[in-house]
């Protein structure tokens, strides 16, 4: 993906009850926690790591206890650190005190909280992508004290690029048209969108074998980004990892699937990875982006969004606006014989399904519009308007052509097109005899499309024949 894709647009939550998620997500609350423990005794060290001595300390006043309490007291105080909560006044005495943005935890907008919050989210997500603690204590170990990072295997620039690309997918996975909701997505499943190319077919044991090295990299990933409130995730079962000597089984139900991790995205974690997009140049629209925007741009801009996403989106749209108005400024931009038009049409159409019967004189007033008579005609009908001019023939076919313009736009050569390519052609006798003569720019290209597309080879060539006196009517 390049810095200018456009992804498919987030269903965020609201800002201030994502702002009450991210101050509850539990390492991010111990950064606070220890934020407003600090004091003038306070000492850190060289770096702004908590100095060794007041570990305990630290633990204690965040009620842990365990092997890991003060190793996990030290990773809540670095991001207290790192996220502006704490600020070191004296680098040689060690000393700190609270840091500016601790008050924007409770004087400030939900917003000022999800900015520390992302802050916080940075520092996690580098360490996620720093080598394992043990094989760093080894190789200092190994090199007489002296840290190589070759001995490691391990390059810093790449183990991120890995990380985002994997977060990046998990992002689609849960915006995108076939996205499922809250449901989980299987470890092994997203390790393979990352390494295995879609044009793929059988891999081979050495990309299987990167494949499971890549969700043992992942597993312990996501138990650190769990606690940020990134992620919700289930680990891999230990189990599955006792004997090393032997590859785990492939998974045979959904249960199994589950002991191979499993893991989504936090409407917290939505809201982050997608500020980080746009930071890094991605256009990654939200729902409800387009709520104060112009007809024109609702239409163009939920063009390529999945029907879902481009409904709520409209509603919104809708929600702030005269019905009548509405329906007035939606066919005004549908207008057009560029080669966005049908599409734009058709998401109008669906615009206009949402709009009460208020709206009808907006209808009635463009019934004898080349352009929008005939979707006027199909809207009066759909809410049982009364005294409604039938079409003429020319109207029916131009409305045609245009629906299918605007599903080759929006679904490409998909089968729901397909299916209405056959029932038209079943329909209409001698379609394609009257079809070619149709006044619309994409005439050609639609015909062209349901010869490529009508299973009947008799009835695809017909369709091709048209579409060349279509083209040849244009030249002339």
């Amino acid at each position: 993906m390049s810095d200018s894709s456009t992804l498919p647009p987030a269903r965020l939550h609201p800002e201030a009850e994502l702002a009450r998620e991210a101050l509850a997500a539990p390492l991010f609350a111990r950064a606070v926690r220890l934020a407003r423990w600090a004091g003038p005794g306070t000492r850190v060290e060289a770096g702004g790591d908590l100095a060794e001595e007041q570990l305990g300390a630290a633990a204690e006043a965040l009620g842990l206890d365990g092997e890991q309490a003060a190793a996990d007291a030290g990773g809540a105080w670095r991001v207290a650190v790192d996220a502006g909560l704490v600020e070191i006044v004296d680098e040689e005495r060690g000393s700190v005190r609270a840091g500016a943005d601790l008050a924007l935890l409770t004087g400030g907008s939900p917003q000022d909280v999800l900015g520390v919050w992302l802050a916080a989210l940075e520092t996690v997500l580098a360490d996620a992508s720093a080598p394992d603690l043990g094989a760093l204590v080894d190789a200092v170990a190994e090199s007489d004290g002296e840290l190589d990072l070759s001995s490691l295997d391990w390059d810093p620039e790449a183990e991120a690029a890995f990380l985002d690309g994997v977060l990046g997918n998990l992002y689609l996975l849960t915006v995108g048209e076939d996205a499922t909701g809250d449901a989980p997505v299987p470890l092994p499943a997203l390790a393979a969108s990352v390494l295995i190319p879609g044009d793929m077919g059988e891999p081979s044991n050495d990309v299987l074998q990167q494949v499971s090295d890549a969700m043992m990299r992942l597993d312990d990933q996501f138990r650190l980004l769990e606690p940020i409130g990134l992620v919700a995730y289930r680990p891999v079962d230990e189990a599955l990892m006792t004997d090393t000597d032997e590859e785990p089984a492939a998974p045979v139900d959904d249960t199994d699937v589950a002991r191979y991790g499993m893991v989504r995205l936090t409407p917290l974690g939505l809201y982050g990875l997608r500020a980080r997009l746009l930071e890094a140049g991605f256009t990654a629209p939200a729902v409800g982006d387009l709520a104060d925007k112009g007809a024109d741009v609702l239409l163009d801009g939920t063009a390529g969004y999945p029907p879902a996403a481009a409904h709520a989106e409209t509603e919104g749209w809708l929600a702030r606006r005269d019905a009548l108005a509405a329906a007035r400024e939606l066919l005004a931009a549908a207008r057009g014989t560029d080669a966005g038009a049908p599409l734009r049409r058709l998401r109008c159409q669906q615009a206009l399904a949402l709009v009460g019967p208020d709206a009808e004189p907006a209808l009635r007033e463009v019934l004898d519009d080349a352009e929008l008579g005939g979707l006027a005609r199909v809207w009066l009908a759909e809410h049982g308007a009364r005294d409604v001019p039938p079409p003429p023939e020319s109207m029916v076919f131009w409305l045609t052509v245009d629906t299918v313009a605007a599903q080759l736009a929006a679904e490409g050569n998909s089968e729901e097109l397909r299916a209405l390519v056959e029932g038209l052609a079943a329909q209409h006798s001698g379609f394609f005899a009257t079809a070619w003569r149709v006044d619309h720019p994409a005439t050609a290209d639609v015909l062209e499309a349901m010869g490529r597309l009508h299973p009947d080879k008799k009835i695809a060539k017909e369709a091709r024949k048209a579409a060349f006196k279509a083209r040849s009517q244009q030249v002339s």
